[in-house]
């Protein structure tokens, strides 16, 4: 009798904890945070911690940055006796909280996603511009696996979406026993949960993402060099217009690096009868100084921070449809440089400039591209003693500082 499996994933929910990126014993960010999410043993070995991004009551189960399963000492010890050859605890301190915790890693990953009883998978195309990438998952939905492809495993990750973390009902039904807090489950064996009307829904709302996805594409590649060196993971669920987070890096002809969102213009989830343009707008953000690797990025994190506001809130969208807006993001994990006395960093969204498009159209209509540019600390003190009409003067001030929409690290301020 085949055994059944279930995606484990956190149950986000108000009022909990959130834990933030993996950090070494001298808090400096760990260079590869994505090898704990690989299905194979993680090569850091030193000392973990793991900075709050949002202080909140603890759970026995949650998602640190990048997907990186956390458990405590209970939850630990299921997994140690239900799986011992499938998983590695790997102890990990937590800013204000007692352990012991640990990440929980995966050891194993196989081939064994079913996309013809799956709901929906889309494909990355050549339209896409990375051809490595070509044929491989973009997004997944209502994700069935074949059971005979993972042997006698109790946890793993599917090879073809290494985001998912399964684990057997064995596992499911002792965490429920024991009244484990913070995780949810999602079958991913079975007879698939779609009928007829909800594949042919999913296959239009698939192909009118395609048609989006591909003509911001084209936009995209005609301001810079689109290649997989420069690839950000995207991100499952959050509250863009298709339910997920998706960003792409462009090296400009200068050797600067334009980050942009790709993905606030998807067609809304929920409406199948006619091509949308989502929120109507894109974010972007550029800067002349080297990188190194583009998704470990500061630009790359600053940007993710102010998109999710951006499509949280639609009073910031509504904002912004009437000229440029001031805002502040957590800083944590940002350059000290950028960083005000209360913790945060401060942009302005909207700044005009030649060197960017300000409208692209799509199949579901026009498009804002809106720069993000960040503000120095003292910036920001000035432009809030000034008030109103500050940040057209503060434009004024970088236009003829030759700064521009262009953001930096450091810089001297254009205020005094």
């Amino acid at each position: 009798m085949e055994t059944s499996y279930f995606d484990l994933a956190e149950d986000v929910a108000e009022g909990f904890w959130c834990l933030g990126h993996p950090l070494d014993a001298q808090r400096q960010e760990l260079e590869d945070p994505w090898q704990f999410s690989m299905g194979k043993p993680a090569h850091f070995k030193g000392q973990i911690k793991l900075p709050l991004d949002l202080v909140g009551e603890a759970r026995d189960y949650a998602h640190a940055a990048f997907g990186t399963p956390v458990v405590n000492a209970r939850l630990a010890a299921i997994f140690q006796e239900l799986a011992p050859n499938d998983v590695e605890l790997i102890p990990v301190e937590i800013d204000s909280h007692e352990g012991p915790y640990f990440i929980l890693n995966a050891l194993r990953a196989f081939p064994c996603i079913d996309p013809e009883a799956s709901s929906e998978v889309a494909y990355w195309t050549e339209e896409d511009g990375l051809p490595e990438k070509v044929g491989t998952i973009f997004t997944i939905s209502g994700m069935r696996i074949d059971p005979s492809k993972v042997g006698d495993a109790k946890v793993f990750r599917p090879s073809e979406w290494e985001v998912s973390l399964i684990v057997s009902k064995d596992i499911k039904d002792a965490m429920e026993r024991a009244g484990i807090t913070g995780a949810k489950f999602e079958a991913v064996t079975g007879p698939p949960t779609f009928d007829p009307v909800r594949r042919a829904e999913t296959k239009k709302r698939g192909d009118l993402w395609d048609q989006a996805r591909i003509a911001r594409h084209a936009v995209w590649r005609g301001l810079g060099t689109m290649s997989d060196d420069s690839y950000i993971p995207p991100v499952v669920g959050g509250p863009w217009p298709g339910k997920r987070q998706v960003w792409q890096a462009m090296r400009r002809a200068d050797g600067g690096m334009l980050i942009v969102t790709d993905g606030l213009s998807d067609p809304f989830s929920s409406i199948l009868d006619h091509p949308t343009a989502g929120f109507g707008l894109e974010l972007a953000i550029e800067t002349p100084e080297p990188l190194g690797e583009v998704w470990k990025s500061w630009p790359v994190r600053l940007l993710e921070r102010v998109a999710y506001e951006v499509a949280e809130f639609e009073k910031l969208r509504v904002s912004l449809t009437n000229g440029t807006l001031s805002m502040e993001v957590d800083g944590v994990g940002l350059p000290e440089t950028l960083i005000t006395p209360e913790g945060r960093v401060a942009v302005l969204i909207g700044m005009e400039t030649d060197a960017l498009p300000s409208r692209f159209t799509l199949p579901g209509g026009e498009v804002r591209l809106l720069t993000v540019k960040v503000l120095m600390p003292a910036e920001l003190q000035w432009l809030l003693r000034q008030g109103r009409g500050a940040a057209a003067e503060l434009i004024r001030r970088f236009n003829e500082a030759g700064e521009g929409h262009l953001s930096r690290s450091w810089r001297q301020p254009v205020v005094s």
